[in-house]
């Protein structure tokens, strides 16, 4: 069957399928690698001793070389069969989550996720890139619902689990889990997906610098880099203090915080496949800005919290994420539709590098504004934090619209 075989311009072939189910296995556990660390953070920064500013490092530290790692890999990105390019990087993916998995010091964390960094950043791009090779653009929004349902998947199942199991036999135990079941998918991956080869077809430069050039000189190219970057600033400003301040500020117990991420991830994983078949149904830049809207009236009212009942801080994180996701789903889809196919690898290996430092800058700035007197103190200018990054997502807008009337003009000459 040829690679984007289908059956009506709107339905899924059954090795369509298949490809999807993988790559939503395999981004959640590149996911659930990332999100992990921000509800096992009072654990880390308890057992090791990490103040705020220093677990900023550690999580901004992963954002940089993922970044660092995309630009190298951007050149060569169309050079290669895409399965052999992902399987590449998956195998050091679970290489760096072993070695975060059995540190015992600070700077063993640090370095074991520099490692999971250069390998598992790319990861996101390379799948991106092979749904817009497999996927037509009436396909692609709901592709992408089912594929970023690793997110409300890690939630649900991933974080709670590796919550138990810190809770049971450390923090290193939830690492371990996330390793055994990229080995799985990994094997999965080379026993059922087929080549995906169609790109090198299209190839003109044989130069992976001047490629790479190409890719980064279009100005069409860097409107989608640009809107990208302010797209992740946000989630990586507050991620990775919510379990602290979950702990400290609203008094959640170690044991209910399970609880908290589950339920918020129930809630994505119904409103995900929504929000991705009507992002193929309604104007993309209508829902995004209807979801931008709803997460910063959340946000400002989840980051100046006093203590309440679980079921209400269930309830504010269960709408916050809800805002969240609406956001990422039509603006993820758009910005797939910028690049050429001949471009597609080097495009979306930048746009997850610039999205990556930008989440790392934002990771650092964020350990700055947040600080706490002790271990167990609360959260001090959360509520400033809350500010900022409201702000930015208004300005995020600007940017997403940009690329949809480029994306318009584009498909009206197609």
């Amino acid at each position: 069957m040829d690679q984007t075989t289908q059956l009506t311009p709107d339905s899924f072939s059954p090795y369509q399928k298949l490809v999807i189910a993988l790559l939503a296995l395999l981004q959640f556990t590149i996911v659930l690698d990332f999100m992990v660390l921000a509800p096992l953070g009072d654990f880390l920064m308890k057992s090791l001793t990490i103040s705020p500013k220093g677990f900023g490092v550690v999580v901004s530290s992963y954002a940089f070389s993922a970044g660092a790692s995309g630009i190298l890999a951007a050149g060569f990105a169309d050079k290669f069969d895409r399965k052999k390019l992902l399987l590449f990087f998956y195998t050091g993916f679970i290489i760096g989550t072993l070695c975060c998995a059995l540190s015992t010091t600070y700077w063993m964390l640090l370095g074991a996720r520099i490692i999971t960094g250069l390998f598992g950043g790319v990861i996101g791009a390379i799948s991106m890139t092979i749904v817009t090779d497999l996927f037509s653009v009436k396909q692609r929004g709901r592709v992408m619902g089912f594929v970023q349902m690793a997110f409300a998947a890690s939630q649900i199942l991933g974080i709670p689990i590796g919550l138990y199991l810190a809770n049971l036999w450390g923090w290193h135990s939830a690492f371990l889990m996330i390793v055994v079941l990229a080995i799985l998918i990994a094997i999965a991956v080379i026993v059922i997906v087929k080549p995906i080869d169609k790109h090198l077809e299209l190839q003109s430069d044989k130069s992976a610098f001047l490629h790479l050039w190409h890719a980064v000189s279009n100005p069409s190219y860097q409107t989608g880099f640009i809107a990208t970057a302010f797209l992740s600033v946000g989630g990586f400003m507050l991620m990775p203090f919510s379990s602290a301040y979950l702990i400290n500020n609203i008094r959640i117990t170690a044991e209910q915080l399970p609880m908290v991420f589950m339920f918020t991830g129930v809630a994505s994983i119904i409103i995900m496949p929504l929000i991705g078949k009507l992002s193929d149904k309604v104007d993309k830049f209508f829902l995004f800005t209807g979801g931008s809207v709803l997460a910063i009236i959340m946000i400002l009212i989840y980051t100046n919290l006093v203590p309440i009942p679980l079921w209400q801080v269930v309830v504010v994180n269960m709408v916050l994420f809800m805002g969240i996701m609406s956001r990422m789903i039509p603006a993820t889809t758009l910005t797939m539709s910028v690049p050429d196919m001949k471009d597609r690898g080097a495009f979306m290996s930048v746009n997850a590098s610039l999205q990556q430092m930008a989440g790392g800058i934002a990771a650092l700035c964020a350990g700055l504004i947040v600080t706490q007197k002790s271990n167990g103190s609360p959260l001090e200018n959360y509520g400033i934090l809350g500010i900022v990054v409201s702000v930015i997502i208004a300005i995020c807008i600007f940017f997403i619209y940009r690329v949809n009337v480029m994306v318009k003009k584009k498909q009206e000459h197609e």
